[in-house]
């Protein structure tokens, strides 16, 4: 299919300017020249069904990518426009969501923007400007509801890397990790866990109307709300044990690029004798890399991490959960040289701490506006489902009328209190945020698009509205933003 500039520009739009000052810019759009008659895509992505053999004897059927769990890898230029065909071979229309792109709402992949769905048994030719650079990734964005075959339930996930114009290369090789579940089903409460994120102190405002609630609904005879749960495990389709070790040398640095592709679920990873150097969350270079023993991420965080290998041997990269890792969550790293069965050293305690990659001595610039948003849950009240507002509404699915009205160039502060004991993976589309204050304690030059909320405490987070239009602005939690949990910001 031929494509000329004005095609182009109507297809995918080229202005990304107004960006947030500190923040990642997709950079200068070049000068297009019009494309070769008949210029075939750059990529193309075929949405349907297929088997992925998580281990010999489990094969699972499931939604994919070009037949293949994760999708595969689209290694993009910043700034250089691509061209993407992308077919559905399903019978449900899809839509295929960039997440961490500052894209306009054509191409961007929700539906509550607007976004056209790739229809059931047809294609959508997108194109667009990559960027900002670094580890982003693309999935699908429907509404499951109470179908755990639909939307990120299913193996619809593939990273993105987005190349810098100016590559450090301070790292011997990259590898890329897609964390996964599988086999989902739905169970009466459960708790998540809590324990790990810094800082801790709750509101107890928030925590006693949080509770009230909860008790109030329980006292009236109702059971808790389902959860999801999983009975198997992966990293890059395949369980512990099945798939192809990573293999390293001594004294190499590997930098780890790591998608926590859950629907619902957070994740842990260590691995034994060795450190992560965080040099990047969700994408965007933090402003003091730190050493950790432990990675937490947050549905749909990633980081990026070099691993310097200096403690030979066979190990388990790994989840801290006993029961996620020996069901599959983990692959093993295994030095040249050396054999035998991989060993697990659980690591000693440790703290998730956005703060530890924070600017020691730079306060964030002072926001044009503040905005209040209280989130509650609904204790099943939806044929058992739990509801989730915001500001006491639900989002309307029939309606999707923006909930709020934002002015181009102006930087908005979202200040959000978390009314329950969840925590919450909080995700604005085609933006990029400032984490500012975090259970009370000041943060600054923390990027991301995507937060963890800690339950019964408030997170500010800053942007700048840069994006024209509506941006949908949720909890990353599949079960959370089917039942309520999201918002329309509109930019005129």
């Amino acid at each position: 299919m031929p494509i000329d500039r004005r095609e182009f520009l109507k297809l995918g739009g080229l202005t990304l300017a107004g960006a947030m000052p500190g923040l990642l810019q997709a950079g200068d759009v070049p000068a297009l020249r019009p494309a070769e008659p008949h210029r075939p895509a750059d990529h193309t992505l075929r949405i349907g069904r297929s088997l992925v053999e998580l281990a010999p004897d489990h094969i699972v059927s499931t939604r994919t990518y070009n037949g293949q769990f994760p999708g595969p890898l689209l290694r993009l230029k910043q700034g250089r426009p691509v061209v993407v065909d992308i077919h559905n071979d399903t019978d449900t229309p899809e839509q295929l969501h960039w997440h961490g792109q500052f894209l306009p709402t054509a191409v961007d992949g929700a539906a509550e923007e607007g976004t056209p769905y790739i229809p059931a048994h047809g294609m959508r030719r997108i194109a667009f400007v990559p960027g900002p650079a670094g580890l982003r990734f693309y999935h699908t964005h429907l509404h499951a509801g109470a179908d755990l075959d639909l939307g990120q339930y299913s193996g619809l996930v593939g990273p993105v890397y987005i190349e810098p114009q100016h590559e450090s290369g301070a790292w011997d090789r990259e590898v890329f990790l897609t964390l996964k579940e599988f086999d989902p089903f739905f169970s009466k409460g459960g708790d998540m866990a809590m324990d790990f994120l810094r800082p801790d102190e709750r509101d107890p405002t928030l925590q006693r109307r949080g509770e009230k609630a909860m008790k109030a609904s329980l006292a009236g005879g109702a059971p808790h709300g389902y959860e999801v749960g999983y009975q198997t495990f992966s990293i890059n389709g395949r369980m512990l044990g099945h798939g192809e070790p990573i293999r390293v040398r001594a004294g190499e640095r590997v930098l780890l690029h790591i998608v926590n592709g859950s629907a619902t679920e957070i994740r842990s990873l260590a691995l034994p004798g060795h450190t992560f150097t965080v040099l990047a969350l969700d994408g965007n270079p933090v402003p003091h890399p730190a050493t950790v023993p432990v990675l937490w991420l947050g549905t749909a965080e990633r980081i990026s991490a070099i691993v310097e290998m200096t403690h030979p041997g066979v190990w388990i990269l790994g989840d801290l959960a006993d029961d996620d890792r020996t069901r599959g969550m983990g692959i093993v790293v295994e030095y040249a040289g050396h054999g035998g069965k991989p060993q697990w050293i659980k690591p000693p305690p440790f703290q998730w701490d956005y703060r530890r990659f924070a600017s020691p001595d730079a306060p964030p610039a002072t926001p044009d506006q503040t905005i209040e948003l209280t989130f509650a849950k609904r204790n099943a009240a939806l044929h058992g489902f739990n509801q989730w507002t915001i500001n006491g509404q639900p989002f309307d699915m029939r309606a999707m009328r923006p909930t709020f009205r934002l002015q181009h160039g102006k930087r908005y502060r979202l200040r959000m209190h978390n009314a329950s004991d969840d925590i919450h993976p909080m995700h604005l589309h085609r933006h990029s945020f400032e984490i500012t204050r975090i259970a009370g304690q000041p943060v600054a030059g923390v990027i991301k698009d995507v937060a963890m909320l800690g339950g019964y405490q408030s997170m500010d987070v800053d942007f700048t509205a840069d994006q024209r239009g509506p941006s949908l602005f949720h909890c990353h939690m599949q079960l959370h933003m089917d039942f309520g949990f999201m918002a329309l910001f509109d930019c005129a």
